[in-house]
């Protein structure tokens, strides 16, 4: 998946249902070992799966790797979602 908003392009990228790289990555709103919630330029994008670990983040860029076994992708615009989650950039510096 390719797309350009605004300049910035978001692509996502699955490997062997293993490794998942992501760009256009805004936030991470939540993650654990099963469950991995990003804010993309496309809306909220949920990874669910097994041993999940945010190998590379560097919002800067808006990139984001995941390795873990990866059972679903999906994009969702849930505005409840994006404003119950706590970005892991708050968390970190509390």
């Amino acid at each position: 998946m390719e797309e350009k908003l605004g300049g910035r392009m978001h692509k996502l990228f699955l490997q062997n249902r293993g490794n998942v790289s992501i760009t256009g990555v805004t936030d991470v709103v939540s993650f654990d070992e099963s469950q991995v919630i990003l804010d993309t330029d496309m809306g909220l994008l949920t990874l669910k799966g097994k041993d999940l670990h945010v190998s590379r983040l560097t919002i800067e860029k808006g990139e984001v790797d995941v390795d873990g076994t990866v059972d679903s992708l999906a994009y969702s615009s849930n505005e409840s979602i994006r404003r119950a989650g706590e970005s892991m950039l708050s968390r970190l510096f509390k």
